[in-house]
């Protein structure tokens, strides 16, 4: 009997040393998978933020070009005869204006997409440029090609904001025009 009782005892010690052995494996298992996944994690947010930076490398150089292109339009009327896409015939002078005010509005346009200003500074700064009688004809010379930007992007939906703007601006009777519309929450 007492042979039977040291196996039982044995066989208990046995067991528990396996089981102790099995949860420290796991135990071991388990922080190698978070130290792997805290480096994968890190990984990834490095990615993220070079894949972030690139995107603005990418916007930068955008806007150079378009600057490039513009500016010898601007300079150049025959160049500028290429760019005359708008809903009229304008003359070389009205012509250039709208180059510029192009300029002008895409250039807050990439403001707002790398972050340099919020939405609501966006609409203040659109505000502002629509007192100029130019610039509103502009926006009204380019609104079917706005039209064809796709609907949900960032540019299709601020235009959207824009011309939603300047119908407020243009319906108000108000002479404090910085207080019209509805800036858009963030």
């Amino acid at each position: 009997m007492a042979t039977q009782r040291f196996r039982v005892r044995g066989l208990g010690a046995v067991a528990a040393a396996a089981a102790a052995g099995m949860a420290a494996g796991a135990l071991v298992t388990m922080a190698a998978q978070r130290h792997a996944l805290e480096t994968l994690r890190v990984r990834l947010e490095h990615l993220e933020r070079t894949a972030h930076s690139q995107q603005h490398t990418n916007l930068a150089n955008q806007q150079r070009l378009h600057w490039e292109l513009l500016s010898k339009a601007i300079d150049d009327p025959e160049l500028a005869e290429v760019l005359d896409l708008f809903e009229a015939p304008v003359s070389t002078k009205q012509r250039r204006q709208y180059l510029y005010a192009n300029a002008l509005y895409t250039n807050a346009l990439f403001y707002y997409r790398i972050g340099n200003i919020s939405r609501e500074e966006f609409f203040g700064y659109v505000r502002g440029i629509l007192q100029n009688p130019v610039v509103r004809e502009y926006w009204y010379a380019t609104r079917h090609q706005r039209a064809t930007i796709a609907d949900g992007s960032d540019e299709a939906e601020l235009g959207r904001m824009v011309d939603e703007l300047l119908t407020q601006l243009e319906e108000s009777d108000a002479d404090e025009w910085w207080v019209v519309g509805e800036p858009p929450s963030s």
